[in-house]
C-alpha cells in the first residue's frame, strides 16, 4: 500500500508549487501513471480523496489521471513500439531483449491553481 506515500508526496509538491506561486487554490491536477509503475490506480484515487481534506491548497482539487502505456526501444532490431497489455517482446522482431523507455513511473504533469 505506497500509494498513501505517494499520495502524501504529491500532495507535498502540490503545496510547495501553490506557495511558490502564489496561489490560494488548487483546482485540478494531473499525473501521468506508468503501465509498470506499480501504482494501483483506484486505491491511489481514494488515498487522494481522504488526504486532500487535510491540505491547505487541495481540498477542492479535481484528481486528473492519464495512464501511460509502456513503451520499450528493442536492443536487437532497434524498433521503438508500445508494448500491449500482457506482452512482452518487440512487435517487429519478437525479441525479449528490450529497454523500457517510458511507462514505469508517475509524473506530476500539471496544475490550475487560483
Amino acid at each position: 500500500m505506497h500509494e498513501l506515500s505517494i499520495v502524501e508526496s504529491l500532495i507535498d509538491l502540490c503545496e510547495e508549487n501553490a506557495l511558490a506561486n502564489n496561489a490560494k487554490d488548487i483546482q485540478e491536477i494531473y499525473v501521468n501513471i506508468g503501465r509498470l509503475s506499480g501504482v494501483e490506480v483506484d486505491l491511489f484515487k481514494r488515498c487522494f480523496e481522504t488526504f486532500k481534506e487535510n491540505s491547505q491548497f487541495c481540498k477542492n482539487a479535481k484528481l486528473l489521471i492519464e495512464l501511460a502505456p509502456l513503451e520499450i526501444l528493442c536492443l536487437k532490431c532497434s524498433q521503438n513500439s508500445i508494448l500491449e497489455q500482457n506482452v512482452f517482446k518487440c512487435p517487429k522482431c519478437e525479441s525479449i531483449e528490450y529497454k523500457i523507455t517510458q511507462g514505469e513511473d508517475l509524473h506530476l504533469m500539471r496544475l490550475v491553481m487560483e
